[in-house]
């Protein structure tokens, strides 16, 4: 997993590119990261107008059962079937 740099340390090494002129490949060297997390920064604040974290969320949703009663009818019904990678079977 990639190391988390704080928003104070994202903002000083941006200062030091946009206000006080300091190369990418320098503030690399100056600051002990990679080019490409700058990079990263720069597109981040072009795109967002900030260079803030982001969270760390896996995607899609939090596959929570809602329906119990639901669920266990359909797990009675379907419970010795698998969907065998095509998802054809589906509680609706």
């Amino acid at each position: 997993m990639p190391k988390s740099y704080s928003y104070d340390f994202r903002l000083k090494v941006l200062q030091a590119i946009e206000l006080d002129g300091l190369k990418k490949s320098e503030a690399s060297e100056r600051f002990n990261i990679s080019r490409n997390t700058i990079n990263l920064w720069l597109q981040r604040k072009a795109q967002t107008g900030d260079v803030q974290a982001l969270l760390n969320r896996p995607p899609g949703n939090n596959h929570k059962i809602i329906g119990w009663e639901q669920f266990r009818a359909f797990a009675q019904t379907h419970g010795d079937k698998t969907s065998g990678g095509d998802g054809a079977t589906v509680a609706g």
